[in-house]
């Protein structure tokens, strides 16, 4: 265990911004800590950090406690979305500034930035000046800068947001080889579920100050435990109704007149139970015409299709005036608003989720 976070709470005057977060992290795990503006998650990092001191709680570091502790008196880095480059100094100085401090010897600083601007993929570029460098070149450097003094765990906040997308899409997949290279354990923080998906060993969905869950990206994705989570991370579709017993081994929301198929829990649901399942928009199903009778399906109305980053997506109006989303990949296809379908899904697509709390 390299980092535990035990009951931390912290609040702004009124404002109670984190409500008691717990959780162990292992070294050499890439954890992505994913949520909206205002959820929490940069004070969580700065309170790793040293930079925030939490009301309550304690912030262990290797089995130390260093809740108290300053910022240079523990070891981890941080990287910001703004870089934070000494404009005035090379690429060289910019890295070797924390060497500096703990009075490394010149030689030794020398090696090292060399081997970190290998790492980052930028050798030979030792005097350039920040300005002399791309957007994408810079934020490199600044990870070189904090993994130059070799830290135990690397924090980052949002380093990527200020990337076009093609540029944040290549960083990702360098920034996740990076990290299985060294060996480093990654706390990284962002708002978008594509990189977190992409990059973590485990993502933390936050929500107003508390961890909504915790998981792999396969868990969260295609296990979440809330309808937040399986809204948040994704596109799902949350259908509620009652529990009712089907045939081999099948249960069935009953929703909105008709009856779709669920793979029961490891706690079988009483009959008529209230039921909430989230279906992502890839899994639904959808074909011309009404249900038939006595099969699975409800009726929905095409209100619209729309096309974005390759794929089309469906959006179907339901008896009770809910939506839901269906996506495909491609640009078109036959199927036009105002025409009524039969919606259903493979009974394993259904995930049974908790309802969201305020």
């Amino acid at each position: 265990m390299i980092l535990q976070l035990q009951n931390i709470t912290k609040a702004f005057g009124d404002t109670q911004v984190l409500r008691g977060i717990s959780i162990d992290i292992q070294e050499g795990e890439f954890i992505t800590f994913l949520g909206s503006s205002g959820c929490g998650k940069t004070t969580t990092l700065r309170i790793i950090a040293g930079l925030e001191s939490p009301d309550s709680g304690s912030v262990i570091l290797e089995g130390r406690d260093v809740t108290a502790l300053a910022p240079n008196q523990r070891d981890v880095n941080t990287v910001f979305q703004n870089y934070a480059l000494f404009p005035h100094m090379t690429v060289e100085q910019n890295i070797a500034y924390s060497l500096r401090l703990k009075k490394v010897p010149k030689p030794r600083q020398r090696r090292e930035v060399e081997e970190v601007l290998d790492l980052v993929q930028l050798p030979g570029y030792q005097r350039r000046m920040p300005s002399e460098l791309s957007g994408g070149q810079r934020q490199r450097v600044a990870i070189a800068r904090a993994l130059a003094s070799r830290p135990r765990v690397l924090l980052l906040d949002e380093p990527l947001g200020a990337l076009d997308l093609q540029l944040r899409r290549q960083m990702q997949l360098e920034l996740k080889r990076l990290q299985q290279r060294l060996g480093i354990t990654f706390l990284y923080i962002t708002h978008d579920q594509e990189e977190a998906l992409n990059m973590s060993d485990r993502i933390v969905v936050m929500r107003e100050g508390r961890f909504e869950q915790i998981g792999t990206p396969a868990d969260v994705y295609d296990r979440p435990r809330t309808a937040f989570v399986a809204r948040f991370v994704g596109s799902a579709n949350i259908f509620r109704g009652t529990a009712h017993r089907g045939d081999q081994g099948c249960c069935c929301l009953q929703a909105q007149g008709g009856c779709l198929p669920f793979l029961p829990g490891a706690a079988p649901l009483p009959e008529g139970a209230p039921l909430t399942l989230a279906v992502r928009s890839e899994q639904l199903r959808f074909q011309k015409g009404e249900p038939a009778p006595g099969t699975p399906g409800i009726r929905g109305t095409v209100s619209e299709k729309s096309f974005a980053g390759g794929m089309l997506r469906i959006t179907f109006a339901l008896p009770g005036g809910d939506e839901v989303v269906a996506s495909r990949h491609g640009i078109d296809l036959d199927i036009h608003p105002g025409e009524v379908v039969t919606l259903s899904w493979e009974p394993q697509a259904a995930a049974i989720v908790e309802e969201e709390t305020p």
